[in-house]
Order: C-alpha cells, then sequence, then structure tokens
C-alpha cells in the first residue's frame, strides 16, 4: 500500500520524467505558442483503404479499420510518427473495401457502414452513418502548436459525453459542459483521474480514441474541443449505430484495444491486502502471520478468494511456499504487491502467487512502462502456472483492460468517500474498464458504519478488496463486532451468492467490452434523466440490478431514480412503475437500496457458501425468476480457474420466461440444454426456482407432469422435487425443487394460472411504511408506529407484527378489520428494548399479513429505530456522554485528548493558545458529533479554535444544532485565531450536534477543538 505523502516522494523522479515523455517533436518553451490551423488541400492519393490528403507541408491520412472504424492521423510537417507503436492496438485483420469519390467541394471516402467527408478549402472532416446520418462535424480544420493538437467539432443540441477512463466523482453522468483531463496526476481522490483512457463516446453514436500517451483535455463544451499534448495528431473513429450504439462503440473500441481479461472467479471474491512483515504500523510479525487472519474469514464465515501479503512500502516476505500452502487450505490464492518490479515474479508464480498489485512507485515515464507492466506481470503469471493472469493497477491506460483490474487508488474512508465513488465505477465502464474498483472504506481512516455501508454496495461490482495496514484499526469485515459482522457476513455472502451471474456478464464482456458496472444512460440511451445528476449516485449491475448506495450517515435515501419500466424492490417485494423517482426509502444499516427489473432471470448458487470451492460439480443453480414478457439469460460455466476456456472448454445454459406482461396468466420457464463441456463439468445437477409471481399458481408442471404441492418450507426442504407458494416473501414467490437432471437435457416447467410479478391484480396489495425518527428507550416501554396503506383494493382482516433484535418484546397490535383502498392507518405496537439495549441504530421488520383482491397476501417493511441511552440527569461533561454519532474527517474523534493522528488514542492533552483543558472533545473537519440530552439541558459552553499541536495551520467553522435547528455557527477560525468562548442555549433539545465543518477547501491541519465542553443539565 501507499501512504499519500511517502508516494508523492517516491514519485518525484518519475513525474519528471513524464514531462520529457509527453512534450511534442520542436517543442519549446513559449507563453503563448501561436496556433496553425490547416489548409486547403493541395494532393489527393488512395491506396486500397489508405487515403492521403495533402494541404502543403502538411499530410492527413485515412485508414479504414473495418467497415465502422477508420484512423485520421496529421503530420504538420508531413512525416507520420507514432510514439504507440504495437502497444495498445491489436491487429484487425484484412481492411474493409472502401470506396471514394470527389464531389467538387470535397472527397467523400466511404465503406458499407460509414462514410468520412473531407471538404477541401480548407481541409476539414466530418463523418456520417451509410444512411446519412451526421455523426461529427468539425467546425474548423485540425489546429496545432508546438505543445498541443486539437480537434475541434459542432455539438449537438441534446448530445452528452462519456468516457475518458477512470475520472473520480464523475462519469455515470454527462460530461457536457464539463472539462475533462486525461492522464497522470496521482490525486486518488474526488476530481482525480488515475487510469485514464484517451477515449471518448457520445450519445450521437460515436466514440474517439487518441492514439497517444500523451496528456489529453477534452472540453466538452459547444464547440468540443479535444486536445493532447503532442505535435501530431492520431484518433481512430468509431462509428456505432442502432439503439445500442454506445454499447456497439464501446465494442468497437475495445476490439482495436482489446476485450477485457476474464478474471479466476476467485479474483471476483474479495481479496484482503496488508504488510505482514515487519510492519511499522502494527508491531512485529511474519509473512505466515496472514494465516491468523485468514483463519479469522473461516471462523467468521466470510468469504475472500485471495491475500496479498507483502503490502507495504519495503515490506518483503518470507515463508512464501508455505504462506501460499497455508492460504489454499483455507480457500484462499496467494496475492504480492510488485513494489520494485516484476523480476522475482517467475519464481513466486512457482511458490503460489496468482495475484499481482502493481504500484505506481516503478511505473517509469510514462504509461507505456505501466501498460508494459500490466500486460507482462499477467503474461508471468500465466508463463508459470496453469492459471489466468489476475494484476491490480493504480495508474494505467488504453489496452491495460486486456490485463488487469483498474484500482483508483489511496483514498480515505468516510462518507464522502463513499459519495464520489458511487459515480466513478459505473463512468469507467463507459471507457471499456469493466474491472474498477477502490478499497472497501479506504485504506486510511473510516468507521464501524462506513466499512458497513461501503461494502454493501461494492459487492455489487465484479471485484474489490478490503486494505489493512495504514489505517488506526484492522479493516477486516469482521473487525467491527454485531451488528456490523452480521451484515458484512450478509453482504459478502449475497455477492458469492450471485457469482454465476457475475461471472456470466465477466464472459459477456470478453465479448462486447461491456463491465458489469454501468451508467443508467448505457442502457437507457433515451431518458433524458439518465445522463443527469437525477441518477449519479446509482448505477446498474448488469443489466438487471439498479443499486442507489447509501453514502450519508442516515437510514432512508432520497433521490432514487427508477427508469422507464417495472421495479422491484429486493428486500420486500414491492413494486414501482418507472420512470419515478423514489425518495424516503427505508434503509437500515442491514438494507442496501436495491431493486430488480421485471423480466430478470438471475442465476445464483443457493445456500450459503464461503468459497467457490465449497460447491460440488452436481450442486444445485438456483434462479431468481421476475417474470414480465419474454426475457432470457445465458449462464456461462467453466472451471473457473485455468485458461482451458480459451480452447473452447466452457459451456452456455440459456434460460428463456415467457409470462404476461402485466397481471394474470401463465409462467413458462425453458431451461435449455447446457452446450459445451469442461472439466468438472457435472453430467447432472438438481435446479431450484424463485418465481415472484405474487399469486400462487394452479399447478407447477415438469415437462408437462405436475410437481408435488408443499404445504411449508420444511416439506419443501425435505422433498427430492415440488414446490411451495411462499406468501410471506418479498409479496409472495413461487419455491421449486427438481429432482438431479441431464445438463444435457433441456426442460420447461409451466405455472398455471398465476400471473407476471407484481400479481395478477397488480398494486393490490397494502405497503408499509414507518415514520422516521423514532426512538425507543433501553428498559423502557413504549411504542413503534407503522402505516399501512392499502393498494388498489381493500386491505382486510389487517394484522401488522414486528420481528425485533433478540431479548426486545413486542406485544402484536390488534387487527384492523379494513383499510380501503388507497388509504393509510397508522398501528402502534408495544415494544421494550432490554435494559442493556446499545444505544444506537436498531433495525425491526414490520409484516402485515392481510387479505385483498381476494387472496391472501403480506407486506413487509425495514425499518431503524434509535435506542437511547438514560438522559444526563446533571451537569455532563459532553466527553463522557454517549455519542450517537461521531463522524471525522482523519481518524476517530478522541475524548479528553486532541484529535492526534489516524489512530484512536493518539492524541495529546487539548491546548487551544497555550491553555491546557482536562476535558473536551479534539477532532478534525468535518466532523459530527451528536449527544442525546432528552430535553434535560439548558446550556452549553466550550472553548473552541484549531489546537496548537498543528502549528498554525488549519481553517474551520463550529457550529451547534439541536433537534435538526442550527442554535450557534462561529464565524471562520484559524490556527492563528484566538480562542473562542461558546455559550449556547439548548433548553429542550433532545439531540445536539457539534460540527466542525472546513471552511477552505483544504482540510489540511483542520485540527478543532471543543475544550471543556460541557452541558448544564437539571
Amino acid at each position: 500500500m501507499q501512504s499519500s505523502s511517502r508516494m508523492k516522494v517516491a514519485l518525484a523522479g518519475a513525474v519528471l520524467g513524464l514531462f520529457a515523455a509527453f512534450a511534442g517533436p520542436g517543442s519549446t518553451a513559449s507563453a503563448t505558442p501561436a496556433d496553425t490551423t490547416v489548409g486547403d488541400v493541395t494532393g489527393f492519393a488512395a491506396d486500397g483503404s489508405v487515403y492521403r490528403l495533402t494541404a502543403g507541408r502538411t499530410e492527413a491520412r485515412v485508414s479504414f479499420v473495418t467497415a465502422d472504424t477508420f484512423r485520421i492521423e496529421l503530420a504538420p510537417d508531413g512525416k507520420f510518427t507514432d510514439p504507440t507503436g504495437t502497444d495498445i492496438t491489436l491487429p484487425q485483420g484484412p481492411p474493409p473495401a472502401t470506396r471514394w469519390r470527389d464531389l467538387g467541394d470535397r472527397y467523400e471516402l466511404a465503406t458499407s457502414k460509414v462514410t468520412l467527408r473531407a471538404t477541401k478549402s480548407p481541409l476539414r472532416f466530418s463523418a456520417v452513418r451509410a444512411d446519412g446520418t451526421p455523426l461529427w462535424t468539425e467546425t474548423q480544420g485540425l489546429t496545432w502548436n508546438q505543445d498541443r493538437t486539437v480537434q475541434t467539432l459542432a455539438r449537438g443540441a441534446d448530445e452528452q459525453f462519456y468516457g475518458a477512463g477512470m475520472q473520480n466523482g464523475r462519469g455515470n453522468t454527462s460530461h457536457r459542459d464539463k472539462t475533462v483531463e486525461v492522464g497522470v496526476d496521482y490525486n486518488w481522490n474526488d476530481g482525480g483521474h488515475p487510469n485514464s483512457v484517451p477515449f471518448y463516446l457520445s450519445s450521437a453514436g460515436y466514440g474517439v480514441y487518441r492514439n497517444t500517451y500523451a496528456p489529453n483535455t477534452y472540453a466538452f463544451t459547444d464547440p468540443v474541443t479535444t486536445s493532447a499534448k503532442e505535435q501530431r495528431f492520431d484518433a481512430y473513429y468509431f462509428a456505432g449505430d442502432g439503439k445500442d450504439a454506445l454499447k456497439d462503440v464501446i465494442g468497437q473500441y475495445t476490439q482495436l484495444t482489446g476485450k477485457p481479461f476474464l478474471p479466476p472467479v476467485y479474483g471476483l471474491e474479495i481479496g484482503d491486502s496488508d504488510c505482514y512483515l515487519h510492519n511499522a504500523n502494527r508491531g512485529e510479525r511474519r509473512t505466515l502471520d496472514a494465516l491468523k487472519v485468514a483463519d479469522g474469514y473461516v471462523a467468521n464465515d466470510m468469504p475472500n478468494g485471495w491475500m496479498l501479503v507483502n503490502d507495504g512500502y519495503g515490506c518483503g516476505y518470507e515463508n512464501l511456499a508455505e504462506t501460499s500452502a497455508g492460504l489454499a487450505d483455507r480457500d484462499m490464492k496467494l496475492g504480492l504487491w510488485t513494489e520494485d518490479g516484476i523480476d522475482k515474479l517467475a519464481d513466486q508464480v512457482k511458490a503460489g502467487q496468482r495475484v499481482a498489485k502493481l504500484d505506481v512507485a516503478w511505473v517509469g515515464s510514462g504509461y507505456k512502462f505501466a501498460l508494459d507492466g500490466c500486460k507482462d506481470a499477467h503474461a508471468g503469471i500465466e508463463a508459470n502456472s496453469d492459471a489466468r493472469g489476475f494484476t491490480w493497477a493504480p495508474e494505467s491506460w488504453s489496452g491495460a483492460q486486456r490485463c488487469g483490474v483498474q484500482w483508483s487508488g489511496d483514498q480515505s474512508g468516510s462518507w464522502e468517500y463513499i459519495r464520489w465513488q458511487i459515480p466513478t465505477y459505473a463512468g469507467a465502464s463507459m471507457s471499456g474498464l469493466a474491472y474498477t474498483t477502490g478499497d472497501v472504506d479506504g485504506i486510511f481512516g473510516g468507521s464501524a458504519k462506513t466499512y458497513t455501508r461501503d461494502l454493501q454496495w461494492k459487492m455489487f461490482l465484479p471485484v474489490t478488496m478490503t486494505m489493512d495496514g495504514w489505517a488506526a484499526n484492522d479493516k477486516q469485515p469482521f473487525r467491527y463486532g454485531e451488528p456490523y459482522t452480521s451484515v458484512n457476513r450478509a453482504s459478502l455472502k449475497l455477492h458469492e451468492s450471485l457469482l454465476p451471474y457475475i461471472y456470466s456478464h465477466a464472459r459477456q464482456a470478453t465479448k462486447t467490452g461491456v463491465g458489469l458496472a454501468r451508467p443508467l444512460a448505457l442502457e437507457y440511451p433515451d431518458d433524458p434523466k439518465a445522463t443527469t445528476e437525477a441518477a449519479k449516485y446509482e448505477f446498474l449491475s448488469g443489466e438487471d440490478f439498479l443499486v442507489a448506495p447509501v453514502y450519508q450517515d442516515a437510514t432512508e435515501r432520497d433521490g432514487i431514480y427508477l427508469p422507464k419500466g417495472t421495479w422491484i424492490d429486493y428486500w420486500s417485494g414491492r413494486t414501482y412503475r418507472g420512470p419515478v423517482t423514489v425518495d424516503d426509502y427505508s434503509a437500515p444499516l442491514d438494507t442496501l437500496p436495491l431493486f430488480v427489473r421485471a423480466g430478470a432471470t438471475v442465476p445464483m448458487w443457493p445456500g450459503s457458501i464461503r468459497s467457490y470451492r465449497d460447491r460440488a460439480p452436481g450442486d444445485p443453480i438456483a434462479w431468481d425468476v421476475y417474470p414480465q414478457g419474454s426475457s432470457s439469460f445465458e449462464l456461462y460455466e467453466d472451471d473457473g480457474v485455468t485458461r482451458e476456456h480459451r480452447t473452447g472448454k466452457y459451456a452456455t445454459q440459456r434460460a428463456e420466461v415467457g409470462a404476461p406482461q402485466s397481471g394474470p396468466g401463465d409462467v413458462t420457464i425453458r431451461l435449455g440444454a447446457s452446450t459445451g463441456s469442461y472439466t468438472g463439468k457435472p453430467a447432472a445437477r438438481p435446479y431450484a426456482f424463485t418465481v415472484h409471481t405474487g399469486d400462487a399458481p394452479g399447478t407447477v408442471k415438469l415437462d408437462g407432469r405436475p410437481l408435488p404441492a408443499l404445504t411449508s418450507r420444511a416439506a419443501l426442504d425435505a422433498a427430492t422435487e415440488g414446490w411451495w407458494y411462499d406468501r410471506d416473501d418479498r409479496g409472495g414467490v413461487v419455491r421449486i425443487k427438481t429432482a438431479a437432471r441431464s445438463t444435457d437435457r433441456a426442460f420447461e416447467l409451466r405455472l398455471t394460472d398465476t400471473s407476471a410479478v407484481g400479481g395478477a391484480v397488480p398494486g393490490a396489495s397494502a405497503v408499509l411504511a414507518a415514520p422516521t425518527g423514532q426512538e425507543l428507550g433501553a428498559g423502557n416501554p413504549g411504542t413503534v408506529a407503522v402505516d399501512v396503506t392499502a393498494g388498489t383494493r381493500d386491505a382486510t382482516d389487517v394484522r401488522v407484527s414486528l420481528d425485533a433484535p433478540a431479548g426486545w418484546q413486542v406485544t402484536p397490535a390488534a387487527p384492523i378489520a379494513r383499510v380501503p383502498a388507497g388509504t393509510t392507518r397508522r398501528v402502534e405496537v408495544a415494544v421494550t428494548p432490554p435494559a442493556d439495549a446499545k444505544p444506537g441504530e436498531a433495525t425491526l421488520t414490520a409484516t402485515a399479513r392481510h387479505r385483498a383482491a381476494g387472496t391472501d397476501r403480506t407486506a413487509v417493511q425495514r425499518f431503524a429505530v434509535r435506542v437511547m441511552p438514560p438522559a444526563p440527569t446533571a451537569d455532563a461533561w459532553a466527553s463522557d456522554l454517549v455519542w450517537l454519532r461521531s463522524t471525522n474527517g482523519w481518524g476517530p474523534p478522541e475524548r479528553d485528548r486532541s484529535n492526534g493522528e489516524s489512530a484512536a488514542g493518539d492524541g495529546h492533552t487539548l491546548t487551544l493558545a497555550g491553555q491546557t483543558y482536562e476535558k473536551g472533545i479534539g477532532a478534525h473537519a468535518d466532523s459530527d458529533i451528536e449527544v442525546y440530552l432528552g430535553g434535560r439541558c439548558t446550556t452549553f459552553t466550550a472553548d473552541v479554535g484549531i489546537d496548537d499541536e498543528i502549528d498554525g495551520y488549519g481553517d474551520v467553522a463550529f457550529s451547534v444544532e439541536a433537534d435538526g435547528r442550527v442554535l450557534w455557527t462561529s464565524p471562520r477560525l484559524t490556527g492563528a485565531s484566538a480562542t473562542l468562548p461558546v455559550n449556547v442555549d439548548v433548553t429542550g433539545a433532545r439531540h445536539v450536534r457539534l460540527k466542525i465543518t472546513d471552511t477552505n477547501g483544504s482540510k489540511s491541519g483542520d485540527h478543532g477543538d471543543w475544550a471543556a465542553a460541557r452541558f448544564g443539565c437539571a
């Protein structure tokens, strides 16, 4: 791993090399370089699929690569160069048939798919499809000076732009009206652009790849100007077509520069990374100590696919073969960090290494070295084992998608970190980067809650890892205690169960170039909101899952945009008709806002496995089916580890579903034969199906033969085959089991007299909601309110119950005879938490069993309540109270100490302007600490300022909030400001939040103290 400061020192020389490498030919220092624009065409020559246009001493060359891909080069001095050589672009086979004609004012150069027009006076290019549909048009000719070359294009009225590789905090919504930088900057944070790619694509249906190692700047203004820092022009153009034009363009770009690689299945499981030899932050230990951490995953029943055991500058390793064997015994693979290069890779791979994480400290002068490192490390693993190459890199370039995972670098865990990472990875998919990710909760900072929230949504990325060593505490998912350990386990196991779906998409990416994580605009290009801020903090995982992560310290999520179609809440089964924006979505800690597209047919591994190696060849495949209209999914399978799939050793199996578009009818599921073969392929296996209908079927038939109808989950589990309608699961699902069947034979299931997802009478079921801000006192009887809203039909005989944590007492509410259609009835349920209940958030699940539209139905809803500690009964120091919330900008906030560094307890005596304080809170902007007063206090007093430990730095403001109202805000305070006394009236306040916010955007040295912070209470 890298610390930001150490990384910058290590890279100083490399950056100087980059500057030299990026200078164009003939480059000289100039404050105002003069621009030259290409002039009139003075000569033309055709040579098969290659055309030359001369403008004085300047020469342009057009080369058609495929029927819809062509290249334009411009040499101002008439001498063509190509610094990338064969590094990036791959051979494309014979060139296409082309034709040309001279129309007087222009030349037209064409294939069967695209026409390039070259206006003669002056030379300007434009491209159209074969049917004349415009793609792009230059508003002026190519322009250059000693520093850069620029293309200027007209911008369409509604044209949107995507791509440019990994753009931190951006990318899954349009770049329109923005300027995007492409090139090395070593900025891992919001606004940085690691893993840049000089490729962009347009909603007009075209894409452009600048064939260069030089930095690029793309200004998607009006007009669009795209430049590279070199005195040459070299770009490939891709012409997409049809409703999937954007996907088509990504496919063409990755056909040219390389399709994404297919990772081993263990590479799709979470990884773990740390230094285990002489770790300065963790005390003396040895490489074999990694096995103790691996044991933690096993003991906590948590998936983990691989471990990097030397991830730290100067770490090294020992006992490599023994460590690898020990990890293998725990179903994990060995990974190593290539701190000093890959010279020893062959011996390391022979000892068991299967993952190589590359680092920026040795990339040399430019992206060529980094790209070569990725390719060489990938090839080195394959040359010395039968495994697939699997690498990670933090600074890569076009072409790296074919050899590794692109990782966003060293970051600090926080709510902000989650927020800006959401658009980052889905946006990177628009540049053919199929595997992009960041560390769970960063490598610095973070907390139990931010770790849990970050892990939740990253389980819908194909790859991720957790990193230790630089944080104050180890960051494995089992380190935080309950409820976090249980929630993290559930997230990891959901990802594990979805590996057939994820792996099938990985296979698709090798053909299409399109990764699992996708912006809404890729699947819904005609939806105007998909390009905007409305969809920025959500993404699609494949075509079927819409993920809207929680990126604030909250138990609700607002602004979830669902595009056209029917969407189903993954947890409750509630259906939504898009386009619609969902606010107030209930999202307690264990609930990721997650929606499934109607029509989805999702292959899964059933059960609760910890590793892909826990599966036997004859274990079942489970299909999670959301029937609506006609839909299908192709399952891809191979041995998951070796490279035999490249020689055709794999199998595919297609599931096709036919159902009503809405409402009642039969549902047919046809599972085709598994076509193909691979080592370990089962000759036969059973199947399981979960069919989300909302109404029980009359019969379930397997190839025309009725399956037995069973009456309980236990009976279904005990049976070899049969079906059972579970009315209580997500609005009503049909669970079906088959006996083992030959994988080489197709079969058909037919569910009669049932419905599409959503039920025979869509919207008939009641839905539940819980008011926000509900509180209970530990050991004190209370009530919890639940709102029951009837659907399109009356809800009758409504019985509301609550599922609460162990030890809680719940008394079901009295039944409600009738809730009229479309109306809401509030129900209060008596609840008493135990006296030792931990203060903070607790998850409850409300269940309303009722009857609607002539059928017994069940509605469920998870929601959070807060358990409050006892309110103070006398004056109390803020540092002695329970903190219901304690977010901090660097490390944890400290009680009666200054903030110090990132570790807990590493602060010093609180000191402001030379005065020391025994009591108080040391924090770092942005900080937010919440305490519960229960209306018992009247005053809050403190001295505030920047702690002396920071020696004059810092720039912050303090504020006090009570029950959602701002009571007091300080002026801006710096390290040079005098100590500011605080005296705030908090009479009647139940909740008080003490906040410190950054005021200059740097957050450097923002060590703020609430010295002598005290509440005056009755």
